[in-house]
């Protein structure tokens, strides 16, 4: 599944889900950042940099980024400071970069709403960095958290976190989360149509098995029926 429009509109619910089907390791950046701004799936490549305390790395990195990119910024999850501002953050959308997820904080919290471009940090912070540049070399590479993210990754993000997918059988996981959210977006509709999950997932058949067969779980019952096992 290669089409951006397409691997956009997955939620990472759904890509989660599909992750523990297939049991692969899709990392999750720590729980503590947050999305500002459109709360739907932004989905892009990573462009990942490492904030050494001066702007010039972000201007080297958006003179080469692809159009729909994701920026990833690791400024270490620092607290006393703030290393993306509202300059910044239009530059990146100017670029083309679809949304910017940062390993640290943010600052001009009102401007960068009216940009509308898809955030994601630790929060706010008034102060820029205070620091002097600890290098001139732009290190193309970033960690949010315990999960390194390389420009082979591809990132998703939506209000319930950043997923950090790699390329091994990227297409196979997201052909399937994209099953798992038409199923579960069919199951909604026909739930506010009056039928209910129960009788969607035939629950009562399931009840009846597992007086046969003590050990099956609700989870088996799905796969053999067809049915969200995410439920």
């Amino acid at each position: 599944m290669n089409d951006s429009a397409t691997v956009a509109a997955l939620p990472t619910a759904a890509i989660a889900d599909a992750a523990v089907r297939l049991r692969l390791d899709v990392p999750c950046a720590p729980l503590a950042m947050r999305m500002l701004g459109a709360g739907h799936p932004v989905a892009g490549p990573a462009l990942p940099v490492t904030h050494e305390g001066s702007v010039d790395a972000f201007l080297a990195l958006l003179d080469d980024a692809a159009p729909g990119s994701v920026l990833v910024v690791d400024n270490g999850g620092r607290d006393d400071e703030a290393c993306v501002g509202d300059l910044v953050a239009l530059e990146a959308h100017r670029a083309g970069v679809v949304a910017i997820v940062i390993w640290g904080r943010h600052r001009d919290t009102a401007q960068l709403r009216k940009i509308g471009l898809p955030i994601v940090s630790c929060g706010a912070h008034p102060y820029g960095p205070r620091r002097a540049p600890a290098t001139s070399v732009v290190r193309r590479s970033a960690r949010l958290g315990d999960v390194p993210v390389t420009a082979d990754d591809l990132v998703v993000l939506d209000e319930d976190g950043v997923l950090v997918v790699g390329p091994d059988r990227r297409d196979e996981l997201l052909t399937l989360a994209a099953s798992i959210r038409d199923t579960e977006a069919a199951q909604a509709d026909r739930m506010r149509e009056g039928t209910s999950l129960r009788e969607q997932l035939r629950y009562a058949e399931y009840r009846e098995r597992q007086r046969v067969e003590p050990s099956l779980t609700l989870r088996e019952h799905l796969r053999d029926i067809g049915g969200a096992v995410e439920t």
